[in-house]
């Protein structure tokens, strides 16, 4: 309910800057606030102008505005006019056949009494004049709230997801390096942090002013995402349309099931993803086309992503660490998968607090092309993600994100072998040796300091000496009594 009333908020300052920049321009711009709501349907429109019924009750669109209707008062009349026209009105914002009206029309809006939705707006207001202060342009505001929401109940949502720092989704974005030509994909997008960092990615490399409309439709159908939770899904559409994208593509689907859409496989030139871990299907709903035998989601979604890899298309995942050496047959299958089928090219191990305070669980990310040949893979252990590692997450100078990012480009196997290090290659072959073993503590070379100790007869004159002065203190204290 909170998300709904930001969208609102955003909708209309987004607006407004559209409105400024067409003003500037000196060009047209059609406003989403222009006419009345509902508009009249066309027999309707006929029957008022024959007289032959009252004009149904409508609304100017300027009153949807969340600049005018937070001013309403009293309260229970603002709470009626939200639940009669404002929430209908952005549940079509994007017509009748878009994936956002599909996914919002059973939603409702149900804050139950005027004097919270008066104080929930009064909260939004103040937390947007906070973030006024952020000169990123590319917030992503419902990422943000809800991070904070999870962070309040310090556990992960219903279905086991828990949203990637936007820091961590920025590291895999700069390492696959989208283009705009790309057709980018995550199987379980959850609020579409991924594709949302895609999609910003590219912004920062081209100019999107010399788009034109089809150029700029085009664009924007080139991020396709999936959940299995309805509400992701919402918030996603609507995380996706603050950020620009006026039609997003996310939709309902369990993409491990059944029901995936076969025409899906070989489709994507990207695909970045964090999907769930440690979770559990019944194997009667498991896709048949899926060939590893197991019903563990953190290795079924390995093969998944690689199927809807097209070949030459690169994937940036995140995994428990438990994948990169576990020794059962589905983990070592999982693991042939993108060493014999694919060009691995990077295994970077994060600390276990990355994903706090809601999960504490080690993760590590695979970078990874399809059908490309494995030859060495890149090692990399992160100590240090820029935050710290307990539940705070407060924010300290010890960051390795940029170094994996400089050191990841300009990678290079003759050079970087030194296994003392934080980062080194590790040849196929020895890998394979190895039963596809990727966790980095198996290729690690130790490094174990000396330690010179004095001779025993000495250690034992020294224990004599400080037997000495004990018994020559003890002595001191007696007398006193």
């Amino acid at each position: 309910q909170i998300t709904y009333l930001i969208f609102m908020k955003r909708i209309d300052d987004l607006d407004l800057e559209k409105q400024q920049r067409a003003a500037f321009a000196e060009e047209e711009y059609c406003s989403l606030f222009d006419g009345v709501y509902p508009e009249p349907t066309e027999e309707e429109s006929e029957q008022i102008a024959n007289g032959e019924i009252d004009r149904v009750l409508r609304v100017p669109k300027e009153t949807l505005r969340w600049n005018h209707f937070k001013n309403i008062s009293p309260n229970d009349k603002k709470l009626k006019h939200i639940q009669d026209f404002v929430f209908p009105f952005i549940k079509t914002l994007s017509g009748e056949t878009a994936h956002f009206t599909k996914h919002m029309k059973n939603a409702v809006f149900i804050i139950p009494s005027p004097s919270l939705l008066d104080e929930a707006i009064s909260t939004i207001e103040a937390i947007f004049a906070e973030m006024s202060k952020d000169t990123n342009q590319h917030q992503d505001i419902q990422g943000d709230v809800y991070e904070m929401l999870l962070n309040e109940i310090a556990s992960a949502g219903k279905n086991g997801q828990f949203r990637t720092p936007r820091h961590i989704i920025q590291l895999i974005v700069e390492l696959v390096n989208p283009s705009e030509r790309d057709k980018v994909g995550d199987p379980a997008c959850g609020t579409g942090g991924f594709l949302l960092g895609a999609y910003q990615h590219v912004l920062n490399h081209i100019d999107i002013s010399l788009l034109g409309e089809k150029e700029k439709k085009q664009l924007d159908s080139q991020y396709r995402g999936y959940d299995i939770d309805v509400t992701m899904v919402r918030l996603g559409l609507m995380n996706m349309m603050m950020h620009g994208i006026d039609n997003p593509s996310i939709d309902y689907m369990d993409t491990l099931s059944k029901k995936f859409d076969q025409s899906e496989r070989n489709s994507y030139s990207v695909i970045l993803a964090n999907p769930p871990f440690t979770g559990n299907l019944n194997k009667g709903e498991i896709d048949d086309t899926l060939s590893l035998s197991t019903t563990k989601t953190e290795l079924l979604f390995i093969e998944r992503i690689h199927t809807m890899l097209r070949n030459g298309g690169t994937a940036g995942v995140i995994i428990p660490q438990g994948v990169l050496f576990g020794t059962a047959k589905a983990f070592v299958s999982a693991r042939k998968i993108i060493i014999e089928e694919s060009q691995l090219k990077a295994v970077i191990t994060l600390p276990s607090g990355v994903f706090k305070p809601y999960a504490g669980v080690a993760t590590a990310i695979l970078i990874f092309t399809k059908a490309g040949e494995t030859d060495d893979v890149w090692f990399y252990e992160m100590a240090h993600d820029g935050y710290s590692l307990d539940d705070k997450r407060a924010k300290i100078e010890k960051d390795d994100i940029p170094d994996i990012i400089e050191k990841y480009q300009s990678r290079d196997a003759s050079a970087q072998n030194d296994r003392k290090e934080k980062h080194f290659f590790v040849p196929k072959k020895e890998i394979v040796e190895n039963d596809y073993d990727l966790s980095f503590n198996s290729y690690k070379e130790e490094v174990y300091e000396e330690i010179e100790y004095d001779e025993p007869a000495v250690i034992l004159e020294r224990l004599s000496e400080l037997e000495d002065e004990i018994q020559g203190e003890l002595l001191k204290v007696k007398s006193l009594f």
